[in-house]
């Protein structure tokens, strides 16, 4: 979804607006709350060390940061440029090394093929792993739920 200007904004309809509204603000599913803790246990199983969470403000966003970091004792932080636009990760991330991003597609599937030039699609609740250039993970939510069942793992 693109980012409206404040005119643009303006020229809605009421009921536009309360539909944008009800959209930017729209909570998790069940599902969604199942599968960003089952991320973070995954990533904790996994040994995954993040120095920091950058994450859309959009509500479902944040709260998939919240719950997949919990485990990990990482904050999240609201980062505008996250909300589904295209953006340069090399600027978003500047001055920190590992860093976990919480999002929107298409711009993730793009930014991922800028980053590794994989040909691969993030599904919602999914996560991709890259490191110098090199996509070393994809996963998606129901693989992320299996490494979350394991006990032991690490």
């Amino acid at each position: 979804m693109n980012p409206l200007s404040d005119a643009q904004i303006a020229a809605l309809s009421p009921a536009e607006r309360r539909q944008l509204i009800q959209r930017l603000e729209r909570p998790l599913t069940e599902l969604g709350f199942r599968q960003a803790r089952d991320a973070g246990r995954a990533l904790e199983r996994l040994g995954a060390n993040i120095d920091a969470c950058l994450s859309s403000p959009k509500l479902r966003a944040m709260q998939t940061a919240e719950l997949a970091c919990e485990p990990l004792g990482v904050q999240v932080t609201a980062e505008p440029r996250l909300s589904g636009e295209p953006f340069d990760v090399a600027d978003l991330t500047g001055g920190l090394e590992d860093v976990m991003l919480v999002g929107h597609d298409p711009s993730f599937t793009l930014t991922l093929h800028g980053l590794t030039g994989a040909q691969a699609r993030m599904s919602k609740g999914g996560l991709a792993a890259v490191n110098k250039g090199e996509l070393i993970m994809l996963m998606r939510p129901n693989e992320l739920s299996a490494v979350a069942a394991c006990e032991g793992a690490a």
